[in-house]
């Protein structure tokens, strides 16, 4: 009877007790756990971001988001493309699809933003146009702040001309006399490199 008594005790000792019998046994800390708890969160409408006049290329972008567990993680798409840094990034959802309609090519408009009888300059977006039949001697980039220099080739005598300007590339142009010379400086609203090219009415300047 006795040794009866003890082997049903070590059998009962040997079971393995579960706290929670509604999971398995093995295996339990692979199990995600998720919740109902309601958390009050405004639904994505529109977010953006402002790059700095010093970006050129968006190489990539990265999503940080949560899970229903709680984790974190986070997912990348490679893009490599220009942009545009006077304009914000916008991250969004949209129902209404994409428009997949090709758009229309629009010819490039200037405006006037400063000019003289025998200088003027014109702008759009990203491009300069110098209108003169004065030959360009010399241009040159300065920093701090961030201007083009150009000296032209004529005999004159003038009063140095300045003109602050908005809503544009170019925020402001100066233009003073040397011997020989006239010199052109413009201000830029950001950092650029650009390249220059000569045409039937003067000089195309491109910013990058």
């Amino acid at each position: 009877m006795i040794r009866v008594f003890l082997s049903l005790l070590l059998i009962l000792i040997s079971l393995n007790a579960r706290e929670n019998p509604f999971f398995p046994s093995s295996g339990e800390a692979d199990i995600t756990y998720t919740s109902n708890q309601e958390t009050k969160v405004e639904p994505l409408k529109r977010a953006t971001i402002t790059l700095p006049s010093s970006a050129r290329i968006i190489e990539s972008v990265t999503v940080k988001y949560k899970n229903l567990d709680g984790s974190l993680e986070q997912k990348s798409i490679v893009l490599g493309n220009s942009v545009d840094w006077h304009l914000p990034l916008f991250i969004s959802q949209n129902y209404g699809g994409i428009n997949s309609e090709p758009k229309t090519i629009e010819r490039v408009k200037y405006k006037k933003v400063a000019g003289l009888k025998f200088i003027s300059l014109y702008e759009s977006k990203n491009r300069l146009k110098i209108v003169t039949k004065d030959k360009m001697i010399r241009n040159f980039l300065l920093t701090k702040p961030h201007r083009i220099v150009c000296d032209f080739k004529r005999d004159i005598n003038i009063r140095s001309y300045e003109k602050n300007i908005k809503n544009s590339i170019v925020t402001r142009v100066k233009l003073g006399n040397h011997k020989g010379y006239y010199r052109i400086v413009i201000e830029l609203d950001g950092y650029y490199r650009y390249k220059v090219q000569k045409d039937t009415k003067g000089y195309l300047f491109n910013f990058l």
